[in-house]
């Protein structure tokens, strides 16, 4: 019975994590082997795929240069480089977003809600976000994949 019920929960939280993706129309739309085209495989799973990269493998969890995040699939600006931190989590962490450059979902994959970051101008998954940043400045964590990023230096 228990494990009945069980396999019933979890179809639920598939159908509408299903269900709840927006069919949501982004300023930069290509074909999903245009992005294949564009991007190296791992920056497609998940830019388009909503993968993570394995934590502490990013070129960008323990870089700290002066400039701008971008998003990799279509450059779109998304962090500054003073709102970054060491959060000891194995990806680069930023406490706050440059103004507008986000979409904030609902993930469900994991079988609980998490806060999904998109890049609003490609709705490229870029990673999560979490509430146990520094509680000095916002006490955000935006928690977010190397692959995701591309750093132009000011």
């Amino acid at each position: 019975m228990k494990i009945r019920l069980f396999f019933v929960i979890s179809s639920l939280f598939v159908m509408f994590s299903f269900l709840g993706s927006s069919q949501q129309k982004y300023e930069v739309e290509k074909s999903d082997q245009e992005w294949k085209n564009q991007l190296t495989e791992m920056s497609y799973l998940v830019l388009r795929k909503a993968y993570t990269e394995r934590p502490y493998t990013g070129k960008y969890d323990n870089f700290y240069e002066t400039g701008t995040y971008h998003c990799a699939g279509c450059d779109e600006e998304l962090y500054k480089s003073d709102r970054k931190y060491n959060s000891n989590c194995g990806w680069p962490s930023f406490d706050m977003e440059i103004k507008d450059k986000l979409i904030y979902d609902v993930d469900y994959k994991l079988g609980y809600p998490r806060t999904e970051i998109k890049c609003k101008k490609c709705g490229g998954h870029l990673g999560h976000v979490f509430n146990d940043g520094p509680k000095e400045t916002t006490g955000i964590r935006h928690c977010v994949n190397s692959v995701a990023l591309v750093f132009k230096k000011t």
